[in-house]
């Protein structure tokens, strides 16, 4: 009996050594070897970028730039023993930034203002999944999204002078007004002026937007608003003063004349009396 035991454990371990006597397999998680090598780079586009770490390399390099961003310039770049993923890292944390934009125009007061927006831009090359040295990497420049650009075409505006010219303005007052805040703006492109004597109209050609200075001075021109209930009453008041006296004959004033007492009739005594 005590045989059988021990050689039916015997049996057990000589069945199990194999498993445990294998070496624990190996797991495959080691990253591929990057090329290193050495970068100098004077500044440029995403492309020239691509083609210098090609040649720095001596391989070629799986990249996407999509073409609204192909104009971005980058920075030089002077990297030594460094692989793709440490450059490519190191890119996009240097492009890091806030800026600030216009977000909006709107008007109060005298004339236009601006809101302003402040935005985080960066660019760099990304990739999916393990770096390797055939990684398909895609160029991204994070930007933020900007209000329609006002047209530069050139227009031509009239502007009637003569509200201002009767409240004792001259022509030569309101166009030094406005080139005076042209000039204030540093622009050297002004837009043109002329004045139309016959019709009393400024005859404005320019930008639309430096244009809109016009429309600023001539409304802060504007007289005050006035009361029209005041001013009628201060006219009736100036009419009747005004009034030459009333050439319509008066009648004579009427004179009560005392009436005399009327008589009692006499008293005839009746008959048989």
């Amino acid at each position: 009996m005590k045989i059988s035991k021990y050689l039916a454990l015997g049996l057990l371990v000589i069945s199990l050594t194999p498993v445990w006597g294998q070496p624990s397999p190996k797991p495959a998680t080691d990253a591929p070897a990057l090329t290193k090598f050495n970068l100098d780079f004077s500044g440029g586009t995403p492309a020239q970028l691509v083609k210098a770490i090609e040649k720095a390399m001596g391989k070629p390099l799986n990249a996407i730039i999509p073409t609204e961003d192909a104009d971005v310039q980058l920075p030089p770049l002077k990297m030594n023993d460094v692989d793709i993923a440490q450059l490519f890292k190191a890119l996009e944390a240097a492009s890091i930034k806030q800026v600030a934009v216009v977000s909006g125009t709107y008007y109060f007061g005298n004339g236009p203002n601006s809101s302003y927006s402040t935005f985080v831009t960066s660019y760099g090359f990304k990739t999916e999944g393990t770096v390797s040295d055939n990684s398909v990497w895609y160029f991204h420049a994070d930007k933020p999204s900007l209000p329609p650009m006002v047209s530069t075409q050139k227009i031509c505006r009239f502007y009637s002078l003569a509200p201002y010219l009767s409240c004792g303005f001259t022509v030569d007052d309101i166009t030094t007004a406005i080139q005076t805040g042209w000039k204030m703006s540093g622009d050297a492109s002004l837009p043109q002026l002329n004045y139309h004597k016959e019709t009393k109209l400024l005859i404005a050609f320019g930008e639309p937007g430096k244009l809109d200075v016009i429309d600023t001075v001539l409304k802060a021109l504007q007289p005050p608003p006035t009361n029209p209930t005041g001013d009628f009453q201060e006219r009736l008041r100036q009419t009747i003063k005004n009034q030459p006296p009333s050439s319509v004959p008066v009648a004579p004033p009427t004179i009560l004349q005392r009436m005399p007492p009327i008589a009692k009739p006499t008293e005839v005594p009746a008959a048989g009396q």
